[in-house]
């Protein structure tokens, strides 16, 4: 029927603001089928966090983008994201070593320099912009700071990953090569193993550990650099969209903002709530191994099934007036970071960048607004946020 709800992750006006949709979907499609693009999608919290606990029902071996799945392509070993146990569990283990609390407490004195030097040469000048002037380079820094990757190459990194994640036109993107294409790095990969330090690199390159096989081993280099690439790319596109987030919707709520510059102590609450709010990977995809069903209505194995995640985390049957921004919000948890075996190694590591980069921002700039005539959303299947969001500041 005409009236029926539609959703496309393809479209850039839905895009735009999706919630609307999804609250339909929520309330009328509870299991959604897209004919065009052949998905189903569940977007109800407690769906979305059943799909992500039962791992063997739902994998990630055929990858956790829709175009990834639906194109079929092979996903190399090492690529966490797209694993399932046992392999999952044993490279898991392995990168579990980097987000160690005494790395984080470690790096974050490091944070909070690069974001001062960052943000002090705009102190005065009546204006910087979100991601331009921070969220485009602090978590490049940061996760080339636990890497090893020599500063001056960074922004190169990052631009190459934005590339890869990119819609051009729309529509389901048909060359999905680039995604898990991580050549850029090898040569840092090789010339670490010739230099070892005490960086993450040097770490991934001479750890041993024993694999699915039973057989104890080193990481090959294609190991090494698949790694590499998905810290690179996973650590830099969700925070930057979460420094992006931070400007536009703080900048909405100039009470509560005003209350984050009283009260230091609010701020971790008010990431989890613009975690929560404004979730910067909103979607993830599965494939179903087994016939299953959900709200009555069938899904058979083989077909491609969608976790839309933003809006699981505002499902008003989890969160009280869910569209509701507050700070002040108590939140058990959430889903922004995924749930299960899946839960992002990273969400310390993010949680503690968020939280920096707005008390360094509240420092020197305690109010401020949109530059709207200027601001400038990012379309990507992956995540969701901004290229360009700069604000006037007072």
């Amino acid at each position: 029927m005409a009236d029926d709800p539609y959703y496309d992750p393809y479209d850039f006006e839905i895009d735009a603001n999706p919630y609307p949709v999804w609250k339909r979907l929520r309330d009328e499609a509870p299991l959604y089928h897209n004919d065009r693009y052949g998905f189903y999608a569940l977007s109800r919290f407690e769906d979305v966090e059943r799909a992500s606990l039962e791992w063997p029902t739902y994998i990630s071996g055929k990858g956790s983008v829709l175009e990834i799945i639906k194109a079929g392509v092979p996903i190399p070993p090492g690529m966490i994201l797209w694993e399932d146990p046992p392999a999952h569990d044993v490279h898991r283990g392995l990168l579990s070593r980097v987000f160690t609390p005494k790395k984080m407490s470690a790096i974050e004195p490091k944070v909070r320099e690069f974001c001062a030097r960052t943000l002090d040469p705009h102190v005065g000048s009546g204006r910087f912009d979100f991601i331009h002037d921070l969220g485009a380079h602090m978590p490049m820094r940061t996760i080339g700071m636990l890497l090893g990757i020599p500063e001056q190459d960074q922004d190169a990194i990052r631009e190459r990953t934005d590339s890869g994640l990119r819609l051009e036109d729309g529509v389901m993107p048909e060359d999905v090569t680039a995604m898990g294409e991580f050549g850029v790095l090898a040569e840092y990969v090789e010339w670490r193993a010739a230099n070892p330090s005490d960086d993450l690199m040097t770490e991934l390159l001479t750890a041993k550990f024993e694999d699915e096989t039973g057989t104890t081993r080193t990481l090959t280099r294609q190991e090494v650099l698949t790694y590499v690439g998905l810290l690179a790319g996973a650590g830099n596109e969700t925070t930057t969209r979460l420094i992006g987030w931070t400007g536009k919707v703080l900048a909405e709520h100039p009470d509560q903002r005003r209350q984050l510059v009283e009260d230091r102590s609010l701020i971790p609450n008010a990431i989890e709530e613009l975690l929560r709010f404004e979730a910067p990977s909103p979607v993830q995809a599965r494939y179903v191994t087994k016939d299953v069903e959900h709200h009555g209505q069938a899904v058979p194995a083989g077909s491609a099934m969608v976790l839309l995640t933003a809006s699981a985390n505002r499902d008003e049957r989890r969160f009280p007036d869910a569209d509701r921004f507050d700070i002040h919000r108590r939140i058990d948890h959430h889903l922004t970071f995924g749930f299960g075996i899946h839960f992002c190694l990273g969400a310390a590591l993010a949680r503690l960048e968020g939280r920096v980069a707005l008390q360094e921002v509240l420092d020197r700039f305690p109010s401020w607004e949109v530059d709207w005539d200027n601001a400038v959303q990012a379309r990507t299947s992956t995540v969701r946020g901004w290229d360009a969001l700069p604000v006037f500041t007072t």
